[in-house]
């Protein structure tokens, strides 16, 4: 058997929502277990043709539906993040990690482990997080299909990663929970109904929760989604007949009542679920192209209106077959969508984020060039900018370059703060390798490297910080 595929042998329990799920250990409220180091999860989705995997490498800050995956907390001047990690550079045994920098003293701790994935090797079931207004952290562990269940946990106590406790299990994949101030939480995410469905769910304090109440059903959904002021906005494709190598369209609802309403980008109520693969909510038919759509991020302009962050391509294999992969913005203008170019890329699934700042920088950091493995997930990571509100962009700089591995998924905190502005991690794509997660500052001039082995209880900035 394939190394990469193995999965070892599992015990399975009927969860609480009826699905089978895989028996996993979450540590007990009351104590705690760290990991002497940072160890993202390395995978290979095991769908090879002529230039590799369809996917594969260092995955801890995989997938792009996962959202947030770390968000900055001022009041306690640290940037709290999950990712997948692994207990050795040999293994792909996943954890779901969370941990933060600290921005006042400059360093990182020993991670936390907050759900252990006994079994489980695949990303798909990585975390991702959340911030309350008493400051308890939601770390929320995405299942997988019908077959493992998702799992909600809360910090035990305001702004701290020592302990968690469970307070909820259900059927949930792609976990996107936003927090909307005095209402609770307005949480999207994904169930193998009939394809991989769009749902959402509300809960005023994450542990009372109402019924799943579905969004999309076009054969199937990969989304992204974003949250200011109470108004949650989400961009998303879909499956012809279920399919996902398929996936093509791009779509876009927006809701500013916690799901009493959907809305189209024009502020017309839409009926959901969304039925017709002609809804109004269709931004752009690229199925009538013959393009791919992968997203990848999701914005606010300066007026409010969404931007769209996404890749369109010529074929779901990796490789030159699939070229042109044009990263590509589609802009809300308050009368219609303008669709801008930013750059070409070597993968379906490089993935970056896109950033809407206060004085009018748009900025991408993502895995935009050619990389060590060239066709393989993820290159060197870039940053790019625009002055113009998308209408043109140019390459700042190279955040890396020169690498070992391919760095890939560079994710956006929630209210990023400068000094840690995008992480990520990386890996050989083509084979089974160590991985390491990394972050950047607000201008890419400087790169740190989390530390993969820890004597101390903390490490600094200062010793992390390598050459990009």
């Amino acid at each position: 058997m394939n190394r990469h595929m193995r999965q070892s042998c599992i015990a399975l329990v009927v969860g609480a929502a009826g699905a089978i799920g895989v028996v996993g250990a979450a540590e007990p409220a009351g104590t705690t277990r760290k990991i002497d180091g940072y160890r993202p999860i390395w995978f290979d989705l095991g769908q090879r043709s002529e230039y590799g995997p369809k996917y594969s490498g260092g995955l801890g800050t995989y997938t792009a539906k996962h959202h947030p995956l770390a968000v900055y907390a001022p009041q306690a001047d640290k940037t709290f993040f999950v990712y997948g990690g692994t207990t050795a550079a040999d293994k792909t045994h996943l954890l779901a990690m969370v941990s933060y920098y600290d921005h006042r003293r400059g360093v990182v701790p020993k991670p936390t482990v907050v759900y252990d994935k006994k079994g489980v090797t695949d990303p798909h079931d990585n975390p991702s997080i959340n911030i309350d207004q008493t400051g308890h952290l939601w770390v929320f562990v995405s299942g997988r299909g019908r077959s493992r269940p998702g799992f909600i946990y809360r910090s035990v106590e305001p702004y701290s990663i020592d302990n968690f406790e469970q307070v909820r299990e259900a059927e949930l994949t792609y976990p996107q929970p936003w927090w909307v101030r005095d209402k609770g939480f307005l949480f999207l995410f994904t169930k193998y109904t009939r394809g991989r469905e769009l749902y959402w769910n509300t809960s005023p304090d994450g542990r009372q929760w109402g019924e799943d109440r579905k969004l999309a059903e076009l054969g199937g959904h990969y989304q992204v989604s974003n949250e200011r002021n109470g108004r949650v906005i989400t961009a998303f494709n879909m499956h012809p007949g279920g399919k996902v190598d398929k996936r093509t369209n791009l779509y876009f609802v927006q809701t500013d009542d916690m799901g009493a309403t959907w809305k189209l980008a024009n502020g017309t109520v839409i009926e959901t679920p969304i039925r017709d693969v002609a809804s109004p909510a269709l931004v752009h038919d690229y199925a009538a192209e013959g393009r791919l759509v992968y997203v990848k991020d999701i914005g606010f302009d300066k007026e409010g209106r969404p931007v769209v962050l996404y890749v369109t391509s010529s074929h779901f294999q990796p490789g030159p077959g699939g070229d042109p992969r044009t990263w590509t913005i589609a802009h809300w203008q308050g009368d219609r969508w303008v669709f801008r170019e930013v750059t070409q890329s070597t993968h379906n699934y490089d993935m970056g984020s896109l950033y809407i700042e206060a004085d009018g920088t748009w900025r991408i950091i993502a895995p935009t060039e050619p990389g060590p493995q060239r066709w393989g997930t993820g290159g060197e990571m870039a940053m790019w900018v625009s002055e113009d509100q998308g209408a043109t962009w140019r390459k700042l700089r190279d955040v890396t370059r020169g690498s070992r591995f391919n760095h890939g998924y560079a994710r956006r905190p929630v209210n990023a703060h400068p000094d840690f502005y995008a992480f990520w991690a990386d890996g050989n794509p083509d084979e089974l390798s160590p991985s390491h997660l990394y972050f950047t500052n607000q201008a890419g001039d400087a790169v740190w490297r989390m530390p993969y082995e820890m004597t101390a209880d903390v490490a600094a900035a200062a010793d992390m910080r390598i050459n990009p």
